[in-house]
Protein backbone atom coordinates (compact mmCIF):
# COMPACT_ATOMS: atom_id res chain seq x y z
CA UNK A 1 0.00 0.00 0.00
CA UNK A 2 1.17 3.24 -0.64
CA UNK A 3 1.97 6.10 1.71
CA UNK A 4 -1.14 7.35 3.64
CA UNK A 5 -1.94 10.96 2.70
CA UNK A 6 -4.60 10.91 5.76
CA UNK A 7 -1.94 9.26 8.75
CA UNK A 8 0.24 12.51 7.71
CA UNK A 9 -2.35 15.01 8.71
CA UNK A 10 -2.88 15.26 12.42
CA UNK A 11 -6.43 16.44 12.20
CA UNK A 12 -7.03 12.88 10.22
CA UNK A 13 -4.39 10.35 11.91
CA UNK A 14 -7.20 9.00 14.63
CA UNK A 15 -10.31 8.53 11.37
CA UNK A 16 -7.71 6.77 9.80
CA UNK A 17 -7.06 4.00 11.94
CA UNK A 18 -10.45 3.49 13.04
CA UNK A 19 -11.38 2.83 9.73
CA UNK A 20 -8.66 0.53 9.15
CA UNK A 21 -9.12 -1.02 12.36
CA UNK A 22 -13.46 -1.68 11.66
CA UNK A 23 -12.66 -2.52 7.77
CA UNK A 24 -9.80 -5.32 9.10
CA UNK A 25 -12.24 -6.48 12.02
CA UNK A 26 -14.89 -7.12 8.75
CA UNK A 27 -12.63 -8.82 6.91
CA UNK A 28 -11.66 -11.10 9.66
CA UNK A 29 -15.17 -12.06 10.72
CA UNK A 30 -15.70 -13.32 7.15
CA UNK A 31 -12.14 -15.14 6.85
CA UNK A 32 -14.12 -16.59 10.36
CA UNK A 33 -17.33 -17.34 8.14
CA UNK A 34 -15.14 -19.09 5.70
CA UNK A 35 -13.56 -21.61 8.31
CA UNK A 36 -16.67 -22.73 9.66
CA UNK A 37 -17.99 -23.27 5.85
CA UNK A 38 -18.47 -27.11 5.04
CA UNK A 39 -16.32 -28.55 2.12
CA UNK A 40 -15.69 -32.01 1.49
CA UNK A 41 -13.62 -32.58 4.18
CA UNK A 42 -13.95 -32.75 7.98
CA UNK A 43 -12.59 -29.62 9.98
CA UNK A 44 -12.62 -28.60 13.81
CA UNK A 45 -14.24 -25.10 12.35
CA UNK A 46 -17.09 -26.35 11.11
CA UNK A 47 -18.90 -26.42 14.91
CA UNK A 48 -16.91 -22.80 15.70
CA UNK A 49 -20.46 -21.30 15.41
CA UNK A 50 -21.91 -23.71 18.07
CA UNK A 51 -22.30 -23.06 21.41
CA UNK A 52 -23.39 -25.06 24.14
CA UNK A 53 -25.59 -24.46 27.61
CA UNK A 54 -23.46 -24.66 30.12
CA UNK A 55 -24.44 -23.58 33.37
CA UNK A 56 -26.36 -20.76 31.89
CA UNK A 57 -23.71 -19.84 29.68
CA UNK A 58 -23.45 -20.11 25.97
CA UNK A 59 -20.00 -21.36 25.13
CA UNK A 60 -18.03 -22.57 22.26
CA UNK A 61 -17.56 -26.44 21.87
CA UNK A 62 -13.64 -25.56 21.91
CA UNK A 63 -13.82 -24.07 25.10
CA UNK A 64 -15.13 -27.15 26.68
CA UNK A 65 -13.91 -30.23 24.90
CA UNK A 66 -10.61 -31.01 22.57
CA UNK A 67 -11.92 -31.14 18.94
CA UNK A 68 -10.26 -33.09 16.27
CA UNK A 69 -10.49 -34.19 12.90
CA UNK A 70 -8.57 -37.49 12.77
CA UNK A 71 -10.18 -38.41 9.40
CA UNK A 72 -11.03 -36.85 6.55
CA UNK A 73 -15.05 -37.83 7.15
CA UNK A 74 -15.15 -37.39 11.18
CA UNK A 75 -14.69 -34.95 13.55
CA UNK A 76 -14.15 -36.18 17.12
CA UNK A 77 -15.24 -33.99 20.30
CA UNK A 78 -13.32 -35.67 23.80
CA UNK A 79 -14.90 -32.93 27.08
CA UNK A 80 -12.79 -32.28 29.50
CA UNK A 81 -16.18 -32.44 31.68
CA UNK A 82 -17.75 -35.62 30.50
CA UNK A 83 -20.85 -34.91 32.43
CA UNK A 84 -21.41 -31.72 29.53
CA UNK A 85 -21.11 -35.06 26.60
CA UNK A 86 -25.05 -34.60 26.59
CA UNK A 87 -25.31 -31.25 26.34
CA UNK A 88 -22.83 -31.08 23.45
CA UNK A 89 -24.58 -33.79 21.30
CA UNK A 90 -27.58 -31.78 21.43
CA UNK A 91 -25.79 -28.38 20.53
CA UNK A 92 -24.42 -30.51 17.42
CA UNK A 93 -27.95 -31.73 16.28
CA UNK A 94 -29.75 -28.55 17.13
CA UNK A 95 -27.25 -26.46 15.29
CA UNK A 96 -28.77 -27.37 11.86
CA UNK A 97 -25.55 -28.56 10.07
CA UNK A 98 -26.36 -31.91 9.19
CA UNK A 99 -24.44 -33.88 11.72
CA UNK A 100 -25.59 -37.17 13.34
CA UNK A 101 -23.28 -36.90 16.37
CA UNK A 102 -22.17 -40.56 17.73
CA UNK A 103 -22.33 -40.84 21.68
CA UNK A 104 -19.82 -43.75 22.82
CA UNK A 105 -19.97 -41.98 26.88
CA UNK A 106 -16.52 -40.68 26.83
CA UNK A 107 -16.16 -39.10 22.92
CA UNK A 108 -18.46 -37.57 20.52
CA UNK A 109 -17.53 -38.80 17.15
CA UNK A 110 -19.35 -36.36 14.62
CA UNK A 111 -19.27 -38.27 10.84
CA UNK A 112 -19.57 -35.47 8.06
CA UNK A 113 -20.98 -36.95 5.41
CA UNK A 114 -20.05 -36.55 1.73
CA UNK A 115 -21.63 -33.40 -0.05
CA UNK A 116 -23.70 -33.73 -3.19
CA UNK A 117 -23.99 -31.58 -5.70
CA UNK A 118 -26.94 -29.96 -5.15
CA UNK A 119 -25.63 -29.08 -1.43
CA UNK A 120 -22.12 -27.78 -2.91
CA UNK A 121 -24.58 -25.36 -5.26
CA UNK A 122 -26.52 -23.96 -1.91
CA UNK A 123 -22.78 -24.05 0.26
CA UNK A 124 -22.02 -21.58 -2.66
CA UNK A 125 -24.90 -19.05 -2.41
CA UNK A 126 -24.56 -18.98 1.33
CA UNK A 127 -21.27 -18.16 1.14
CA UNK A 128 -22.16 -15.38 -1.97
CA UNK A 129 -24.70 -13.79 0.67
CA UNK A 130 -21.95 -13.88 3.22
CA UNK A 131 -20.00 -12.18 1.35
CA UNK A 132 -22.50 -9.17 0.44
CA UNK A 133 -22.95 -9.38 4.02
CA UNK A 134 -19.65 -8.30 4.71
CA UNK A 135 -19.12 -6.07 1.71
CA UNK A 136 -21.99 -4.04 3.05
CA UNK A 137 -20.33 -3.80 6.33
CA UNK A 138 -17.46 -2.42 4.50
CA UNK A 139 -18.89 0.08 2.66
CA UNK A 140 -21.05 1.28 5.92
CA UNK A 141 -17.51 2.04 7.52
CA UNK A 142 -16.11 3.85 4.57
CA UNK A 143 -19.95 5.78 4.78
CA UNK A 144 -18.54 6.87 8.45
CA UNK A 145 -15.69 7.70 7.15
CA UNK A 146 -16.17 10.13 4.65
CA UNK A 147 -19.31 11.54 6.63
CA UNK A 148 -16.23 12.38 9.83
CA UNK A 149 -14.31 14.16 6.87
CA UNK A 150 -16.96 16.04 5.40
CA UNK A 151 -17.73 17.39 8.53
CA UNK A 152 -13.74 18.41 9.35
CA UNK A 153 -14.10 20.07 6.20
CA UNK A 154 -17.21 21.95 7.20
CA UNK A 155 -15.67 23.04 10.58
CA UNK A 156 -12.84 23.81 8.22
CA UNK A 157 -10.15 21.37 10.41
CA UNK A 158 -8.94 20.50 6.93
CA UNK A 159 -8.46 22.09 3.56
CA UNK A 160 -11.05 21.08 0.69
CA UNK A 161 -7.49 19.36 -0.92
CA UNK A 162 -7.27 16.94 1.63
CA UNK A 163 -10.90 16.15 2.03
CA UNK A 164 -10.61 15.19 -1.47
CA UNK A 165 -7.29 13.41 -1.05
CA UNK A 166 -8.73 11.61 2.05
CA UNK A 167 -11.87 10.65 0.53
CA UNK A 168 -10.11 9.36 -2.56
CA UNK A 169 -8.15 7.09 0.15
CA UNK A 170 -11.05 5.80 1.84
CA UNK A 171 -12.56 4.68 -1.34
CA UNK A 172 -9.21 2.70 -2.09
CA UNK A 173 -8.77 1.04 1.24
CA UNK A 174 -12.80 0.06 1.02
CA UNK A 175 -12.03 -1.22 -2.66
CA UNK A 176 -8.69 -3.00 -1.48
CA UNK A 177 -10.80 -4.48 1.70
CA UNK A 178 -13.35 -6.20 -0.70
CA UNK A 179 -11.23 -7.11 -3.29
CA UNK A 180 -9.50 -8.87 -0.61
CA UNK A 181 -13.00 -11.01 0.60
CA UNK A 182 -13.84 -11.88 -3.07
CA UNK A 183 -10.49 -13.77 -3.28
CA UNK A 184 -10.95 -15.22 0.06
CA UNK A 185 -14.59 -16.40 -1.25
CA UNK A 186 -13.62 -17.33 -4.85
CA UNK A 187 -10.78 -20.02 -3.14
CA UNK A 188 -13.52 -21.07 -0.90
CA UNK A 189 -16.26 -21.59 -3.82
CA UNK A 190 -13.65 -23.55 -5.35
CA UNK A 191 -12.62 -26.09 -2.60
CA UNK A 192 -16.73 -26.26 -1.84
CA UNK A 193 -16.70 -27.52 -5.70
CA UNK A 194 -14.22 -29.68 -5.73
CA UNK A 195 -15.12 -32.90 -5.79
Amino acid sequence: MAVSIMAGIPALKEINADLRRRMDGAVATFQANLAATRTGRASVHMLDQVKVDYYGTQTPISQLAQVSAPEAQMILIAPWDPTILKEIEKAVRVADLGFNPISDGKVLRVPVPPMTEERRRDVCKHLNKVLEEHRTAVRNVRRDGNDALKKLAKEKKISEDEEKRALEEVQKMTDEEIRRMEELSQKKEAEVMHV
